[in-house]
């Protein structure tokens, strides 16, 4: 009887998760698929062939391809020299504990500050212009780069980082002894086994780039890239949806390209069953270079961003440097630029909420239950399809089909499309943390009379509680910095943040747009840092 009621619980729940992505996943898919291949109720190559005939469309997807490859490669160098810094030299820890933050903090902020901030900083007036007397062109294809960099160099570095820290050591010293030259030493000990990171730092870089929409938006220039063609074809001065349908799905080639790429890759992932605690010796030079290489980085990252902290504290940048707080007064005492700060607390919160609750019902399916696998293999590829997706395909998926409803413009349809775009990442935390817990507390359960529900509710939810906690930081920071799953979304009354800075780009109001990264990215630090601690209590207990 009990077993009957855990399986009408766990289906119930099944039910929901499957629900919620038939609706907004699949549903908004197969729109725009009809969107692009159907022409007067027939199936048609027509928007296609018009589309990749354009020399512009043709020019600006060279451009995304060249600029992603071009920025995956060095994103992937600067982040496996950060990595090495942590893991191979006997820099201090603090120094260390310093390079994991800043190799972060991009990701605290939404891409399109990153823009504006190189160009405040390189410009003819620009921060560090004014500082060395020299202006450097950063519009189109530098700025771009630049951007893109900045912006990959956080995923690269998890990557790389999570690797490292299970690469053991005593291969190096093995290698050592067999009097290997330094460079073979490099080679077997570190190169090899990350081999398969290294590349998935690249692809990995590479479609974010590619599908990313803020950096364009803001230092692009005359350079156009697909995600730039996308969002002209979508809310341009002539919106022409189905010719956007097309752009949008020759977006996703690259991606669904990529996965497959990384699914590949695994094979050449090395797994040791033990890790030797080896003390690496002592190396005054290898040390004192790695720490000149990382201060590099994380002195350019910080240059960058600094005129983000310097601007609003003037009157009038570059013209009156005197030190003020009247744009944040300006900000907080004007109710529309205050009133969309709160929507981005607001959608991020109930996002987080929600993302958390179908994620870890998900990972329950998956993970705690008996489920026939069949069933549980169709959540498992709805995770794997949403990691294929750029954020402004999914954002075009949604306006086509809510389009006219009264989802239309809603804080609803925002937040539903960030717990749909980021479900990927949470699901897989949730399902691995859950893997690791006891199986047997259910059976055990069961046998003293408990439900399967209050089992879950007592004793497996609070040993989740940790990773939860790290879920809800992961859904509420990228909910705040989001700009290209929800650009075509939200409403004049629905307005967050990062749409808001798209807005005043256009009035040249930089003041108040880095006012708001500011207030992003205090939130975000905060966010981030409170739920980390948590997360690391409750694991200590």
């Amino acid at each position: 009887m009990k077993k009957g009621r855990k399986n009408i619980e766990i289906k119930m729940i099944y039910a929901c998760v499957m629900l919620v992505f038939l609706i907004f996943l699949f549903v908004p898919l197969l729109k725009l698929m009809q969107q692009a291949f159907v022409e007067n109720g027939s199936f048609t190559w027509s928007y296609f062939r018009e589309i990749l005939r354009e020399s512009s469309f043709l020019k600006a997807l060279k451009n995304s391809l060249l600029i992603s490859f071009t920025c995956a490669f060095i994103t992937t160098v600067l982040a496996f020299l950060l990595a090495y810094t942590i893991y191979y030299t006997n820099v201090p820890k603090i120094w260390k504990k310093l390079v994991n933050i800043i190799a972060l903090l991009p990701m605290l902020l939404p891409t399109i500050t990153y823009g504006f901030a190189i160009i405040y900083s390189f410009g003819k007036q620009g921060l560090l212009t004014r500082i060395f007397g020299h202006e450097v062109y950063m519009y189109g294809f530098p700025g771009l780069t630049l951007g893109y960099v900045i912006y990959t160099i956080p995923t690269a570095f998890m990557l790389i980082h999570n690797t490292m820290g299970y690469i053991d050591k005593k291969f190096g010293v093995v290698s050592k002894l067999m009097r290997d030259h330094p460079l073979a030493n490099f080679q077997i000990s570190v190169l090899r086994p990350l081999w398969g990171t290294l590349a998935a730092s690249m692809i990995q870089s590479f479609f974010l780039s590619f599908t990313d929409f803020g950096i364009p938006a803001s230092v692009g220039g005359k350079v156009n890239t697909i995600a730039g063609v996308l969002y002209q074809e979508m809310l341009g001065s002539i919106p022409d949806f189905n010719r956007g349908a097309v752009v949008a799905m020759v977006m996703l080639m690259p991606s669904i390209i990529s996965i497959v790429i990384l699914k590949w890759l695994e094979r050449y992932n090395i797994r040791y069953n033990k890790i030797s605690n080896i003390e690496l010796e002592k190396n005054r030079v290898r040390d004192g270079v790695f720490m000149g290489i990382s201060a590099g980085i994380m002195a350019a990252m910080l240059s960058i961003f600094a005129v983000i902290f310097v601007v609003p504290f003037v009157e009038e940048w570059p013209y009156r440097l005197n030190f003020t707080v009247e744009h944040f007064t300006a900000v907080f005492q004007d109710p529309n630029l205050l009133g969309v700060y709160t929507n981005s607390l607001f959608v991020a919160v109930l996002a987080a909420v929600f993302g958390v609750l179908i994620s870890y019902g998900a990972a329950l399916v998956t993970a705690r239950s008996t489920l026939n696998e069949k069933l549980k293999s169709v959540i498992e590829g709805i995770a794997l399809v949403i990691n294929t997706i750029p954020g402004m395909v999914l954002g075009i998926a949604f306006l086509l089909t809510f389009t006219g409803t009264n989802f239309q413009g809603t804080f609803f349809i925002l937040i539903i499309c960030d717990i749909v775009h980021y479900f990927s990442t949470p699901y897989l935390m949730m399902k691995n943390s859950l893997l690791k817990m006891n199986a047997s507390w259910e059976t055990t359960a069961i046998l003293m009379g408990d439900t399967w529900m209050k089992t879950i509710v007592r004793v497996v939810t609070p040993n989740a509680l940790g990773t939860i906690l790290e879920v809800f930081s992961y859904y509420f920071v990228n909910a705040m910095v989001t700009i290209s799953a929800v650009i075509f979304l939200a409403g004049a009354h629905t307005m967050v943040i990062t749409t808001k800075i798209k807005e005043l780009q256009y009035y040249n109001k930089f003041n108040e747009v880095f006012v708001l990264s500011l207030l992003i990215l205090a939130a975000n630090i905060i966010a981030k840092y409170l739920f980390q601690w948590l997360a690391y209590k409750e694991k200590m207990k």
